[in-house]
């Protein structure tokens, strides 16, 4: 498919993008993720584009936008050297298409996850690895902190702990500031493990009665695999949770690809 890019000659020398709108985040979500999970139905059109941005898998908050507010956002978009408008070799129907590269210096799994983030908000990240890895293969836990870190680093990704830490979350930095979407977070430095630390305090000296109350080592130990193997069964329950939104977005992608089908055979 041949496409006339309207925007090419944007000035890529402008200011940083350092905020979306909830509709512009929305839109370029849609876009990065067909790109890379329906390439041959990219770049959208604008029923396509409506349908992407309302469906109720892989989407947080469910929306119910108009065809005029996400027309609106893509001009936004437009001027923000973001997307484009194109039109294919032969249709005059005209198609709309992301520049993300363009605008960010992101790796593609990170591009991904921005993605995804976009789309969904606030996730674990083993929910992130499983949802992301539709667009970007990310192997395994350490390749997704190595790139959440990499967008941390750029000031596009927040997280409610170290990186390392079980149970964190982690989120994009686009909101504005009247959404009021910043989440708790440490320094670079504690989040990870980097620095110099304050000195520990020495223990205070046990008692003979902590003594007498303190767990055997074999306690301790099946204690510490008990949460272990805690810690696994959840990250396994989000991953699965993960994947199975992910398998309805497959499924509501291949049913609108069946439907857009029929209608153009005048069923």
């Amino acid at each position: 498919m041949s496409h006339i890019d309207y925007d090419s000659d944007f000035d890529e020398n402008a200011a940083p993008i350092t905020e979306l709108s909830k509709p512009q985040r929305r839109v370029l979500g849609v876009l990065v993720e067909k790109a890379f999970t329906t390439p041959d139905q990219y770049p959208l059109t604008l029923k396509a584009l409506t349908s992407g941005a309302n469906q109720k898998s892989n989407r947080a908050p469910v929306t119910n936008y108009s065809e005029d507010a996400l027309e609106e956002a893509m001009e936004e978009l437009r001027e923000l050297g973001l997307a484009a408008v194109v039109h294919t070799g032969t249709g005059r129907t005209e198609r709309f298409r992301h520049y993300m590269r363009r605008r960010f210096s992101f790796t593609e799994s990170q591009l991904a996850v921005i993605t995804e983030l976009m789309l969904r908000g606030r996730q674990s990240l083993g929910e992130l690895r499983a949802r992301a890895s539709r667009m970007v293969a990310i192997d395994n836990l350490d390749d997704l902190r190595h790139e959440l870190k990499g967008l941390r680093d750029m000031g596009y990704l927040q997280a409610t702990n170290a990186l390392e830490r079980r149970g964190t979350e982690v989120d994009h930095t686009l909101y504005r500031d009247s959404e009021n979407r910043t989440l708790t977070q440490t320094s670079h430095a504690a989040q990870d493990d980097e620095g110099p630390s304050a000195p520990a305090r020495p223990a205070p000296a046990a008692t003979p009665v902590q003594s007498a109350a303190s767990v055997s080592p074999e306690f301790a130990s099946r204690l510490e695999s008990l949460e272990r193997a805690c810690d696994a069964q959840r990250l396994e329950n989000q991953q699965l949770r993960a994947e199975l939104d992910a398998l309805k977005q497959t499924v509501d992608e291949a049913t609108s690809q069946l439907e857009d089908l029929r209608q153009s055979l005048g069923g």
